[in-house]
């Protein structure tokens, strides 16, 4: 029975698809030229269309599309489009979601009437705010916690037998109106959708365009009470979870730009020992090996531990500077652009008072003219006079302005110049002293490995020696028996072992010196990218 329906509601859409499509339109994929065409046809008309298509179009002024009614297949070729807001593909055959994530941009997306199955590749379209998928075959709600700045979404006439979803828009904040009617779910006899959605949904306030009364979602919360507390406890064990998710990259990122991440417990002491087969077949030698190494383990652990804490100290004093030197810059542009406006202020006043005087002396010429009166007199030689001298000083004030907002511009050029230089020195001098102190850590872990080696070859060494004195060989390691036959293997496992431990507390060195001294390249490359775009923005205020 329920199979008998889903064909039918499958045939239905199906069916309504294949009246409103032009059959003689051949199915295709969006190209290049379907989207030129859908432009120029949907923008211009008559001689501007015409005009338009002679002249190359500007894909990154397009901010809406419309391709409805084209016997689309597939989606594809709108990476061409960046700053699209507006996307309508409705009434066509597409079948997947697809070649869309470049659209970051993208606030209304309308891909009704087609034959979608799955919801899917939605999530970097953060700033969606409309979304239709009405009228496709989507058999489940899934993938949409990511558009948090969604509005209105439609998801009705689809083949969703299931409630299972709809809970989740609880982290949707922003959705006001939903529709899901025309979905099997709400063909239900024993189960009214519109008041489970009332009841679950407490910021949506239209369901299928229809606004929900606040003494209904009273009721709808009674009715479906056992199954809100049961969606509120899940909530708020998934609001720790990610709560808690989201120190731990907070806390990554920040140990991250510290420049000491897996140094904060044993991972380095950890790493020394993988992969090192000769350091394992010396640890063989027994319970004098295992203490030697405990005690090596916890040696290296108050040095990384030292490391750790000097790189989020430097962290912080690293941030401290950085905002201050942001908050002095941006205090900086500020004060040009509240004195631009200033200059400017006072300029339209006094434009003001200037037309006023011109316009009442080009009245006073004109009612002479009417008049018939002579122009040669001497009183209308004075006004003109005085025409002209209000011209010469309202060029030489507009001259004026122009220069004190020029010299406003180009002062505000050098100063963000040279802070960002001296900011630049100072934050080379800081890493400059951390990877000085950090070198000196390091040194000390590479002393430890070191001496660590030498104390275990004493150890093998001893091991060997006794067992051959008692001619004890049962008990001694299959790998170890090598270094009874050449007392020269001792020292060669023991060279290993040293050298590849040594050469991870290397790496681990070099890679915190190169990722400081990268830091700051990129830093400063942000920070003249910013001062320049701020200097742009302010030149084109003023």
């Amino acid at each position: 029975m329920i199979t008998d329906k889903a064909d039918e509601h499958n045939a239905q859409n199906i069916k309504s698809l294949d009246e409103v499509i032009y059959p003689e339109i051949e199915p295709g994929i969006i190209s290049k030229q379907m989207i030129e065409k859908a432009y120029l046809e949907d923008f211009y008309k008559g001689e501007a269309a015409r005009l338009h298509q002679i002249e190359p179009i500007v894909y990154d002024r397009i901010t809406c599309i419309r391709m409805d009614f084209k016997n689309i297949l597939r989606i594809d070729h709108l990476w061409i489009l960046p700053n699209l807001t507006k996307l309508v593909l409705s009434c066509n055959k597409i079948e997947l979601i697809e070649n869309i994530d470049m659209l970051t941009n993208l606030k209304e997306l309308d891909l009704s009437f087609n034959y979608i199955e799955k919801i899917q590749n939605l999530e970097k379209l953060v700033h969606l705010e409309v979304l239709s998928l009405f009228n496709n075959l989507i058999t489940k709600i899934e993938n949409l916690e990511s558009q948090e700045k969604l509005i209105i979404l439609s998801i009705g006439n689809n083949q969703i037998y299931s409630t299972d979803g709809i809970e989740r828009f609880r982290f949707l904040p922003h959705l006001k109106v939903l529709n899901l009617e025309g979905n099997p779910v709400s063909e239900r006899l024993d189960f009214d959708l519109s008041e489970y959605v009332a009841a679950v949904l407490p910021n949506v306030q239209y369901y299928e365009y229809m606004s929900i009364k606040e003494e209904d979602r009273l009721k709808a919360k009674e009715t479906f009470a056992r199954e809100l507390r049961e969606i509120e406890t899940n909530e708020e064990m998934e609001i720790l979870e990610r709560a808690q998710r989201a120190k731990k990259e907070r806390d990554a990122e920040r140990l991250s730009s510290s420049f000491v991440e897996h140094l904060n417990e044993n991972q380095l002491f950890e790493t020394l020992w993988k992969g090192d087969e000769d350091a394992h077949i010396l640890m063989m030698v027994g319970v004098a090996a295992e203490d030697l190494a405990d005690e090596y383990g916890k040696d290296m652990f108050a040095i990384t531990q030292e490391i750790y804490k000097l790189g989020l100290e430097k962290f912080e004093e690293r941030q401290m500077e950085i905002d201050e030197f942001m908050t002095n810059l941006e205090e900086g542009h500020l004060e040009v652009q509240q004195m631009g406006q200033q200059i400017l202020e006072e300029f339209i006043q006094y434009k003001e008072r200037t037309f006023e005087q011109a316009g009442a002396i080009h009245k006073w010429i004109e009612t002479r003219a009417l008049h018939g009166e002579e122009e040669e007199t001497e009183e209308s030689q004075m006004f003109n006079d005085k025409l002209d001298k209000i011209t010469f000083d309202f060029d030489n004030m507009v001259n004026n302005v122009w220069q004190q907002l020029m010299s406003q511009e180009l002062h505000l050029h050098e100063t963000t110049e040279e802070t960002t230089i001296n900011f630049q020195r100072r934050m080379q001098e800081m890493i400059g002293k951390f990877i000085e102190q950090a070198q000196t850590f390091f040194g000390q872990l590479r002393d430890l490995a070191i001496h660590f080696s030498e104390n275990l070859y004493e150890i093998v060494s001893r091991y060997i020696g006794t067992k051959l004195a008692l001619q004890d060989f049962e008990d001694v390691p299959p790998p170890l028996r090598i270094c009874m036959e050449d007392r020269e293997a001792i020292g060669n496992l023991i060279a290993g072992m040293k050298d590849i431990q040594t050469q991870r507390i290397d790496e681990r060195e070099d890679r915190l010196m190169n990722r400081s001294k990268e830091f700051v390249d990129n830093m400063i490359d942000k920070l003249n990218e910013y001062a320049y775009n701020n200097v742009l923005v302010n030149n084109s205020r003023d």
